[in-house]
């Protein structure tokens, strides 16, 4: 948000930046705590307009927003989802929804397979077959040909061994390259007519069903039917949630790909009356594609070098994890359409779109003389490609970080409430023996240990960026009923070993969505503590979230008692320290909550809950 404030006494004193654009802040905390702001004219900018507006308030925090929030009203920005939902009634499901990542991206997975037959069918030219595809890949495929000459010898397959065959079986099933009729002369009359058009012709999802096909045609009964393919970690895992009643949801797939493999799954999520919606990225982009970095992988490859964003000493911006380049959004409208006609040419059920960085604030001046970009430039472009699926799609959007440009655009956003920590601490993204190491992105099956693995958080942090006593909903004090935000997703809900409990007491008092990540192993270990969060969380979250937070209190000397409320007859009181508490006459026990809605009371233990886990 475009402002900070200097509270003194009992007064504050407010900053609202009239131009967002080109500023930097530094902040010190030697000999004291200090912070900077400055302002930069770049030459490629004719606007050299400056300034802010200064309020002298009430020093709380009611009081604080309020210039900053008049300032945006003013400016017509302020559009609550009630608004949203009159152009797009699907955003009433995010009305007491989680939001869940689902992993499930094996189109072949362990269930479907009788390994003894597959085993005998592997030297009879698969195998080979597979060691030749992915020699290129990645991964490469010398892991692959290891295992081939041991199960040669062996008249079994152990647990390893029939993961790097799944692993190789999966990728290969998402290869232009698959087919050859030599390897497959017997493909059968559903496969022959995708043939027929050519396999270059063919798009993402009907090269998966392709590939489905040929594979069947040669293990036959070693693997179960087609449309039983991944189905119990997907399909089956939405039907479960949805008996357990989880009534609303967000479900997030880690990539379009997913989906297009298994379109049933995407049915399944939307039958059930749930977003489901695929994670979408135009930040990076890659010179060479990358099947595994999709996102970063364009069709017309005069992007890489007529499209990218140049600084002023005329070098090129490095990519995401300084792989490639940045893409200039102003030249990237077209291949935006290009792709997601290519994803729902055929029909997939995706009701909701997340689109990672764009409202991260993450944005440039690019001094390419082809192509000279300011950032009001950057983030208008930002802002219609938000706008493209919201509006000319009718997709339920959101989007990475959340900051408040977007806001009148997208519907939710991840990464407010607990944004990305300590990305240059080697502690946390690098040393694996680290107790602190939050994990890769990658992993052969499941959820990769950078979302699924609890970690505790790193002492020098815990202040910053999980201590209660710290928070001050600025954020929820202007927006709660116009955008919901939630966690990054790599720190979701139970990421954080040890602060299970005061994530859920956040949740509740701040009315934020959880965020988990699921696949069937995380779904049988999780969902007792889900479930009874979410019979206390959602009821209250679809009240709250139409209505202004009207109040926010600290209620004790050491800041861990605080109260919320949303209209006139919404509140809760969390107490997030390890004691019994007295407060207005009311008793809260310790790591709890009591939510009041109207003259109804209802008291939330969160680290019974917590226990479950």
């Amino acid at each position: 948000m475009d402002f900070f404030a200097l509270g003194k006494n009992q007064l504050s004193l407010v900053y609202v930046v009239t131009n967002k654009f080109n500023n930097e802040i530094h902040f010190d905390a030697s000999p004291n705590v200090a912070f900077q702001f400055t302002h930069e004219f770049p030459s490629i900018n004719s606007d050299k307009s400056y300034g802010f507006r200064l309020y002298v308030t009430a020093n709380d925090p009611q009081n604080v927003v309020l210039p900053y929030k008049n300032y945006v009203a003013e400016q017509g920005k302020i559009v609550t989802l009630k608004e949203k939902a009159k152009l797009n009634p699907s955003i009433s499901k995010l009305y007491g929804a989680p939001q869940i990542y689902l992993w499930s991206e094996s189109i072949l997975t362990d269930s479907d397979v009788k390994w003894p037959q597959l085993r005998s069918l592997l030297p009879k030219g698969l195998g080979s077959w597979l060691v030749k595809l992915l020699a290129h890949t990645t991964d490469g495929s010398a892991e692959l040909e290891q295992v081939l000459k041991q199960i040669s010898n062996q008249d079994f397959m152990d647990k390893y061994q029939k993961k790097v065959v799944l692993t190789a079986l999966n990728q290969a099933l998402k290869m232009r390259e698959f087919y050859t009729q030599a390897q497959f002369p017997n493909p059968g009359e559903e496969a022959r007519k995708l043939i027929g058009i050519g396999v270059d012709k063919l798009s993402e999802e009907k090269l998966y069903d392709l590939n489905k096909l040929l594979l069947k045609s040669i293990l036959l009964d070693a693997v179960s039917e087609l449309a039983d393919w991944g189905q119990s970690d997907s399909t089956q895992l939405i039907k479960d949630m949805r008996e357990a009643g989880i009534e609303n949801a967000w479900l997030g797939l880690p990539n379009w790909s997913s989906g297009l493999m298994n379109p049933q799954m995407v049915s399944e999520g939307s039958k059930n009356g749930y977003l489901i919606a695929p994670y979408d990225s135009y930040h990076s982009i890659h010179q060479k594609g990358d099947p595994s970095w999709n996102t970063a992988s364009f069709p017309d490859p005069a992007l890489y070098e007529n499209a990218t964003v140049t600084r002023k000493n005329n070098t090129k911006v490095a990519g995401f994890l300084q792989r490639g380049r940045k893409l200039n959004p102003t030249l990237a409208m077209p291949s935006v359409k290009q792709r997601v006609s290519g994803i729902m040419q055929d029909g997939i059920s995706f009701n909701s779109w997340f689109v990672d960085c764009d409202a991260t604030g993450e944005i440039y001046d690019d001094f390419s003389p082809a192509h000279p970009t300011t950032q009001q430039q950057d983030l208008q472009a930002r802002m219609e490609r938000l706008d493209y699926f919201a509006k000319d799609k009718k997709m339920v959007v959101g989007s990475e970080g959340g900051n408040d440009f977007a806001s009148s655009v997208i519907a939710f956003a991840q990464g407010i409430e607990s944004p990305v920590i300590a990305w240059g601490d080697p502690d946390m993204r690098d040393l694996k023996n680290s107790p602190y190491y939050v994990g890769g992105y990658y992993a052969k099956d499941g959820i990769p240990e950078r979302y699924g693995k609890p970690v505790p958080i790193k002492p020098l942090y815990e202040k910053v960026y999980i201590d209660p006593a710290y928070s001050v909903p600025l954020y929820k004090l202007i927006y709660n009923d116009t955008i919901i935000t939630t966690n990054h997703w790599e720190w979701g809900s139970y990421k954080i070993k040890g602060e299970e409990a005061d994530r859920m007491l956040y949740e509740l008092l701040y009315n934020v969505p959880p965020l988990y990540h699921l696949d069937r192993k995380a779904w049988d270990k999780d969902k007792a503590s889900m479930l009874g969060f979410l019979k206390v969380w959602s009821p209250f979250h679809r009240e709250a979230v139409s209505r202004q937070m009207s109040g926010f209190s600290v209620l004790t000397e050491d800041r861990l008692v605080q109260s919320a409320q949303y209209g006139n007859d919404l509140k809760v009181i969390a107490n997030f320290s390890d004691k019994q508490v007295t407060v207005a006459g009311e008793v809260i026990s310790a790591k709890s909550a009591v939510l009041y809605n109207g003259k109804e009371r209802q008291v939330f233990d969160a680290a019974a809950n917590a226990k479950l886990l």
